[in-house]
C-alpha cells in the first residue's frame, strides 16, 4: 500500500551534523580531520527541491553521504550531530533498510555500479530490497527509456561512455521510488542534451509534490529552475546562507563570489555589464532574463573586438585514419587531423560520440584498430575520472610519481610539488590519501601530477568537474599560461561555456567522426551542427542570438566579448 505524504513532512532533517574524515600517517596511526561540514542543521521537506551549494572541500559530498548512512556506517569517519530519513535515524538504522527510504546519485558513477550488464544493473536494487520480480522489470524497463538506455539494456555497463554511466546511476536511483533522492553532481558527465533531458526527468519528479530532493550541482544554468531553495556552505562546512534560490543567488552575490561559488552566467555578464556602467536591475539568472534586460536598455556599446589567434607552423598532433573499437562497438571511425604547437584545441560532442577515446589516443592510453597518431614531445594525460589515475597514498607522493620516475633530483621534485600543492591549494593535504580528498580536490590533484612533468601536449578530459568557480577559474588561467607559453593543450569539455572563453579551435564529433572544426564562434552559429552533436550554444550566446534590439551583440559568445572596466572571466 502506498505511503501517503503530506507536503509539510520532514523527510530529511539535519541536527548539528559534523564530520571528520579518518586519516593515516605513516605507521597506519588513525586520526581524525578538521570537520567538514560543520554544524549543519536543515531541513528537506516533501515537495523541495534543494540545491546545496558551497567551495570545493567544504563538505557537500561528505554531507550527501551522511542522508543514506554510509556515514557513519561504511566510510571511515566520525559524525556527530544526527540525521533523519522520513523518520528514522541513519545512526541507528543500517544502510540496507535506510535504501528504501534514500536513493543517491554519487558524483562518480562507476563508485556504484556493480553487475555486468545495463538491466541487471538498474534491476540490483529493488530486488534487494524484495520487490516482486514483474515489478523489478516494469520498473527497470520504465527508468532506462526515461533515461534513453534501454536500447543498451544488454551492454557491459563498461562500454557506455562516462555520461552513459551517469545516467545508468540515475535510472538506478529512479527504479527504487525512494521518497529522498539525494543527488552529487548528476550532470557532470552529461552532454547539453542529456543534461536538459536529466533535468527534465528531475522536474516531473518534483512536480509530484512528495518527494524530497537534495542536489549538489555546479551547473547552474541547469539547476536554476528546477530549485526551491539554496543552502550555502562556506569555506570551513558552516551554513552561510539558506533561503529562496533568487533570493540567495541574487541578493548575496558578492559575498557567494567571495566564496568562490558558481553563479549563472547571465548573472555574471550582468556584473561584469555593471563594471562598464551598465546596471541591470533585478540581476538575471537566465539567458531569456539577460536578454529581456539587455533589451530594455536603450544603448549598448560595441563588443570588445577579439585578438585573432596565432597558428605555430610546428605541428604538435597528427591523427592519421585512426579507428578504435571498444569491445564490439567502433568508437572512431577513420579520424584524422592535425593540431599545431600552441593550440587550445576543444574536444566537444554527445555521450558516446568518441571524445574520451580521441583524448586517450592522442595521449597513448588506447591503441588504435587502425591509424596513427604522432606527437612531438612528451604527452601529459588528466583522465575523466581522477581515480583512474591515483598510483600512491599521499598526496605529495601522488605529485612527486612522475619526476620520481623520471630519475629527477629530489632539490627538483621538492620545488616542483611544493610549487604545484601551493598553487592547486592542495598544501594542507599534502599528507592525505588521494582517494580521501574531495572530488574538486581530487581533480586538482590529477592536474598536477599531469603538469609536474612539465609535458610538451597535455590533454585533459573535464577538467573541470567537481571544482567551484574559483578553483575552475585558477585552473583554466593556468591552462591558458601554458598554452600562451606554448604548450599544446587539448580538452574535452560538455562545458559550452568554459569553450567558448578559452578554446582557440572546437572540435566537435559525432558517432565517431569529426562533423565540425573551427573557431568556437563560428561552429556555435552553425545551428546543424549542434544539433547533430547534441549541443548547445553557451549560456550567453543564447542570450545574446534573442535581443531584437542590439543585433550588433549577436556574435557575442564569452564573457570576454562583453565591455568591461577590468579584463575578467
Amino acid at each position: 500500500m502506498p505511503i501517503l505524504i503530506c507536503m509539510s513532512d520532514v523527510l530529511l532533517r539535519l541536527s548539528g551534523v559534523s564530520v571528520r574524515h579518518e586519516m593515516y600517517d605513516e605507521t597506519g596511526a588513525v586520526s581524525h580531520g578538521t570537520p567538514r561540514p560543520r554544524d549543519v542543521t536543515a531541513e528537506v521537506r516533501a515537495g523541495e527541491v534543494v540545491l546545496l551549494l558551497g567551495p570545493s572541500g567544504c563538505g557537500k559530498s561528505t554531507l550527501t553521504l551522511t542522508a543514506n548512512g554510509l556515514i557513519p556506517h561504511v566510510v571511515g569517519a566520525r559524525m556527530d550531530g544526527t540525521v533523519t530519513v522520513a523518520g528514522v535515524g541513519t545512526t541507528t538504522t543500517t544502510v540496507p533498510a535506510l535504501a528504501r527510504d534514500v536513493a543517491m546519485v554519487f558524483q562518480d558513477p562507476d563508485a556504484q555500479i556493480v553487475t555486468a550488464t545495463v538491466l541487471d544493473e538498474v534491476c540490483f536494487g529493488p530486488e534487494n530490497l524484495l520487490v516482486p520480480a514483474p515489478e523489478v522489470l516494469a520498473r527497470a524497463e520504465e527508468a532506462l527509456r526515461r533515461v534513453g538506455l534501454w536500447e543498451r539494456r544488454d551492454d557491459d555497463p563498461e562500454h557506455l561512455s562516462g555520461g552513459g554511466r551517469q545516467r545508468l546511476a540515475i535510472a538506478c536511483a529512479l527504479a527504487l521510488r525512494t521518497p529522498v533522492l539525494v543527488l552529487d553532481e548528476p550532470t557532470a558527465n552529461l552532454d547539453p542534451a542529456g543534461v536538459e533531458e536529466v533535468y527534465r526527468i528531475l522536474r516531473e519528479i518534483a512536480a509530484g509534490r512528495d518527494r524530497a530532493v537534495l542536489l549538489v550541482e555546479h551547473n547552474l544554468d541547469a539547476a536554476i529552475g528546477f530549485v526551491d531553495r539554496v543552502l550555502v556552505l562556506d569555506a570551513d562546512g558552516h551554513i552561510a546562507f539558506d533561503g529562496p534560490a533568487r533570493a540567495i543567488l541574487t541578493g548575496h552575490v558578492d559575498e557567494l563570489l567571495a566564496l568562490g561559488v558558481w553563479l549563472p552566467v547571465a548573472t555574471l555578464a550582468a556584473l561584469r555589464l555593471r563594471a562598464a556602467g551598465i546596471t541591470l536591475d533585478p540581476l538575471p539568472l537566465t539567458p531569456g532574463e539577460l536578454a529581456a534586460a539587455l533589451d530594455t536598455t536603450p544603448a549598448l556599446p560595441a563588443p570588445r573586438a577579439r585578438a585573432a589567434a596565432d597558428v605555430a607552423a610546428e605541428t604538435a598532433i597528427v591523427v592519421r585514419d585512426l579507428t578504435v573499437h571498444r569491445g564490439r562497438t567502433t568508437v572512431l571511425h577513420s579520424v584524422s587531423l592535425t593540431v599545431a604547437a600552441g593550440e587550445f584545441v576543444a574536444v566537444a560532442g554527445a555521450n558516446g560520440a568518441g571524445k574520451t577515446t580521441l583524448a586517450q589516443a592522442i595521449a597513448g592510453v588506447v591503441g588504435a584498430r587502425r591509424g596513427t597518431v604522432e606527437v612531438t614531445g612528451r604527452a601529459g594525460f588528466v583522465f575523466q575520472n581522477p581515480e583512474h589515475q591515483f598510483l600512491t597514498n599521499r598526496v605529495e607522493d601522488e605529485l612527486a610519481y612522475g619526476l620520481r620516475v623520471l630519475r629527477r633530483p629530489q632539490a627538483e621534485i621538492d620545488a616542483r610539488v611544493g610549487a604545484l600543492l601551493d598553487r592547486l591549494g592542495l598544501a594542507e593535504v599534502r599528507e592525505v590519501h588521494p582517494f580521501l580528498l574531495s572530488g574538486g580536490q581530487k581533480r586538482r590533484l590529477s592536474v598536477g601530477a599531469a603538469l609536474v612533468t612539465r609535458p610538451t601536449v597535455l590533454v585533459l578530459d573535464e577538467p573541470t568537474f567537481g571544482q567551484d568557480r574559483e578553483r575552475a577559474a585558477e585552473l583554466l588561467d593556468l591552462l591558458d599560461g601554458l598554452h600562451a607559453d606554448g604548450t599544446t593543450v587539448v580538452v574535452v569539455s560538455h562545458d559550452m561555456h568554459l569553450v567558448a572563453e578559452y578554446a582557440t579551435r572546437l572540435l566537435v564529433l559525432a558517432g565517431g567522426r569529426v562533423i565540425a572544426d573551427g573557431v568556437p564562434s563560428g561552429v556555435y552559429a552553425d545551428s546543424a551542427v549542434l544539433a547533430a552533436a547534441g549541443l548547445q550554444p553557451p549560456p550567453l550566446a543564447q542570450a545574446a542570438r534573442a535581443l531584437t534590439r542590439h543585433p550588433g551583440w549577436h556574435g557575442v559568445t564569452r564573457l570576454a566579448d562583453l565591455p568591461a572596466l577590468e579584463p575578467t572571466r
